[in-house]
């Protein structure tokens, strides 16, 4: 009965400790995230109207380049957050000739954007994004209410502590693996409680 006796104190140690990685782990994740769901056409074709995203939540000063975010400004948006991609943070020197975007001398890589041959002639910027601002635009650059329209407003920048959270695609690793973990340990845990009860019933003939 020894080997039964380890298995069913393996499986009190296994099965608690596998439940509090799992509910740990999703509580944890569930504070520091919020859901959205995409309400414009502004980021698509990355993030159609309709689809659900977990943002992560997070202050403007933790914010760069490429990101996206959901924003809260009012004068720009109103009252509804809004959600952007961040083009450029205080300091930086946002250039576009109308199609090819740099920040600071550097060409952006923007596979995202759309590609809408049949929307507006785009029209070039040049500004400098002031501190404490981040320069905002959609990736459907043609149907996109962002930082180009208000470009005599704090050269169009949006200030970063309206920034509720930054998208996050897919679960933050830390989640995953106390998740995975979590449940390999309570489906052994089980497991050995299952075969330990077993063979203590054929041990006792019943």
């Amino acid at each position: 009965m020894t080997g039964v006796r380890r298995a069913r104190t393996a499986a009190r140690i296994m099965v608690p400790l596998g439940l509090v990685l799992v509910l740990g782990g999703a509580g944890t994740f569930l504070v520091t995230h919020r859901g959205v769901t995409v309400a414009g056409s502004s980021m698509e074709p990355t993030y159609p109207a309709g689809t659900r995203l977990f943002v992560e939540r997070l202050g403007g000063g933790e914010v760069r380049g490429g990101d996206v975010v959901l924003v809260r400004v009012p004068e720009h948006y109103g009252e509804l957050p809004a959600l952007r991609r961040v083009a450029g943070t205080g300091g930086d020197h946002v250039v576009s000739d109308g199609h090819r975007v740099t920040v600071n001398g550097r060409v952006l890589d923007e596979p995202y954007v759309k590609d809408d041959p049949l929307g507006p002639p785009p029209e070039p910027y040049d500004v400098r994004v002031p501190e404490g601002r981040l320069f905002l635009l959609g990736d459907d650059r043609a149907n996109s209410n962002d930082s180009r329209a208000f470009l005599d407003d704090h050269a169009g920048g949006a200030p970063a502590s309206a920034v509720l959270g930054r998208v996050r695609d897919g679960l933050p690793s830390s989640t995953t693996a106390a998740c995975s973990l979590g449940a390999v340990l309570t489906a052994g845990g089980l497991g050995l409680a299952y075969t330990a009860r077993r063979r203590s019933r054929a041990a006792t003939g019943r």
